[in-house]
């Protein structure tokens, strides 16, 4: 065991983490050269074009320093916010973590909350300044912000680069002499813990773990503590590039297993392996169920792909576990499934994959987040859609989730952003200079009003400096009120939605404007009306499409042409009670554009 090494990677995103992975799988000779590719860990086509890690990778390397052989254990992490729970649980499988900082950059948000993860479970951090070679690295301001926010010396801090490979031969020398061995004991009961899961079509899903204490052997009955199921050890060994079997894996490494599981809710990211001859008697702490948190509708393009999407979703689910989704119906949009991600990116990716994996066209609603709604009776709801919602008499107030958003961005955007959060309803609760130039932020602020358009503003506001990183903290009780879309009097309930009161009148407004633009004239006029429970706000007309009917009534008497007038207005009178207005599928996703 003290010659193992676990280690994680930790950075924002595009400060090059992928790349210095992939030099270090080059000096380790872990890759050939003839499989050597960039971003070698990301697997998904996705990743590479976006240049984002969503899935974490796990890769065993091995180093030969001062004639003695060392097994270093990279866990890979996801860099964005919506997946802190994944890498929580990666930081919690290792003891060191390379802090990866750009030269060009600095330090920004995601650095420092994925930081505070790995300082909270007491992992060596080895600052490592990345991009040195680039003509506008910083390296002497970065190393100031890196000694303020670590409070380690100068020296400590490793200058490198990942394109180049410069300074990667001292990266592993620190990791081998920094990093400390892991502790556990090979004669304890089985304790493993989970810290990620993929699915393979052929076997099943296959579970990453980190053996903390005692030996998992091949063919052994495990049990999953959490979910409570249990299996046979079908086939356990190490991830190199390629997945290599062995017969048992001891305390401190880091493997696989393969046990035929079919069902994605049975492997939970954090859970516990014991084997169920000598279980271990208690779980490993900080299990935790990922819940939800932006919901949306996503409905397909034509209603007879019902059973296809739903299938598709299915796949997608055992691929990622955090999807949650249940079938809905809408008058609009016909059959489709509500569904729950982790955050704005965690839905575009699955939008995106949809289309890219199963060739799946969707429409998806408008984003929101769960509300708790207090009736007179004092019942507790948990309401994911506005059309959830009881009648206004019956509710005695309404709960939704805050969060504490963290912007990092140069003191010359300060005020833009300020203002920005300011009327996002955020409340400012601190603010500190890391450095003379750079100032970080942070608010507390309704969830709701960052799933919108928050994050697209705050990149324009400060011309792609700030950086942004949130976690959930409670729910707290608001003024909010339904909002719905009536056409011709009849609600469209996709385009309702829960809103701020003081926002309500506004947004009312522009949704009927906005609607006015894409609804296209029928034979009849269109009353486009915002409403608040019997209250109408807001209205437009569609104006009807009109036939000259007088054209053939030329001079002579003008009670003829009114007759022929009166005859036309019954008539459209008559139309309008049959006519359907037909709403284009432009305007649900015009809503999400809305300024």
């Amino acid at each position: 065991m003290k010659n193992i090494r676990n280690f994680c990677i930790i950075a924002h995103i595009d400060h090059g983490k992928s790349t210095l992975a992939d030099r270090l799988l080059e000096v380790t000779k872990t890759v050939s050269e003839r499989e050597l590719q960039a971003q070698v860990l990301d697997d998904m086509d996705l990743e590479k074009e976006k240049g984002i890690t969503i899935k974490s990778h796990a890769i065993q390397m091995e180093y030969v320093l001062d004639g003695e052989k060392y097994v270093l254990n990279l866990i890979d992490t996801p860099g964005h916010v919506d997946f802190s729970y994944e890498v929580s649980r990666a930081i919690a499988s290792c003891e060191g973590a390379l802090l990866v900082v750009d030269a060009t950059q600095g330090i920004q948000a995601q650095t420092i909350s994925n930081l505070y993860l790995a300082l909270g479970n007491d992992l060596e951090i080895i600052p490592v300044l990345n991009k040195i070679d680039m003509a506008a690295a910083m390296v002497e301001e970065v190393k100031d912000q890196i000694v303020d926010m670590l409070g380690c010396k100068r020296e400590e801090i490793l200058a490198a680069s990942g394109k180049t490979g410069q300074g990667v031969e001292e990266i592993l020398r620190a990791i081998v002499e920094r990093v400390p061995a892991p502790k556990g004991d090979d004669t304890a009961p089985l304790q493993a813990l989970i810290f990620d899961s993929v699915f393979n079509p052929f076997r099943g899903i296959i579970a990453y773990f980190r053996v903390m204490n005692g030996v998992i052997r091949k063919g052994e009955r495990v049990k999953f503590f959490n979910a409570g199921s249990e299996y046979d050890a079908d086939e356990i060994g190490v991830l190199k590039l390629k997945m290599s079997p062995r017969e048992e894996i001891r305390a401190g490494d880091v493997g696989y297993i393969i046990s035929g599981i079919k069902n994605s809710v049975d492997v939970k990211v954090g859970d516990t392996i014991t084997s169920v001859a000598t279980p271990c008697r208690e779980a490993i702490a900080g299990f935790e169920d990922v819940k939800p948190m932006v919901f949306a509708g996503i409905y397909p393009v034509e209603t007879d792909q019902y059973e296809d999407l739903r299938a598709s979703l299915e796949k997608l689910q055992l691929n990622d576990a955090s999807l949650t989704y249940e079938p809905e119906s809408s008058l609009a949009l016909g059959f489709g499934f509500r569904c729950g991600f982790l955050g704005l990116l965690h839905m575009e990716i699955i939008q995106e994959r949809l289309f890219r994996e199963f060739n799946m066209d969707v429409i998806t609603t408008v984003p929101n987040v769960s509300y708790k709604v207090f009736t007179t009776k004092g019942d507790e709801l948990m309401v994911h859609n506005p059309s959830g919602l009881p009648e206004p008499n019956l509710i005695d107030h309404i709960e939704e989730p805050y969060i504490l958003a963290q912007v990092i961005t140069k003191t010359e955007y300060l005020g833009a952003i300020m203002k920005l959060c300011i009327d996002k309803r955020g409340v400012l609760l601190n603010q500190n200079f890391i450095t003379t130039d750079r100032v970080e932020v942070n608010f507390d602020m309704p969830l709701a009003e960052i799933v919108f358009d928050f994050y697209d503003k705050l990149k324009s506001v400060s011309r792609g400096y700030a950086s942004f990183d949130y976690h959930m903290t409670d729910y707290k009780p608001s003024k909010l009120s339904k909002l719905d879309i009536l056409l011709n009097g009849e609600p469209v309930d996709a385009l309702s939605s829960l809103i701020y009161v003081d926002h309500a009148y506004d947004f009312g407004r522009k949704m009927c404007e906005k609607l006015k633009e894409l609804i296209p004239r029928q034979q009849f006029d269109i009353a486009i009306q915002a409403a608040i429970g019997a209250k109408i706000i807001a209205r437009e007309t569609v104006k009807a499409v009109r036939k000259d009917v007088t054209a053939k009534c030329y001079g002579g008497d003008i009670s003829r042409k009114r007759k022929l007038l009166e005859k036309q207005k019954a008539g459209k009178k008559r139309m309008r009670q049959v006519g359907r207005v037909e709403v284009p599928q432009e305007a649900f996703l015009a809503v999400l554009k809305m300024d």
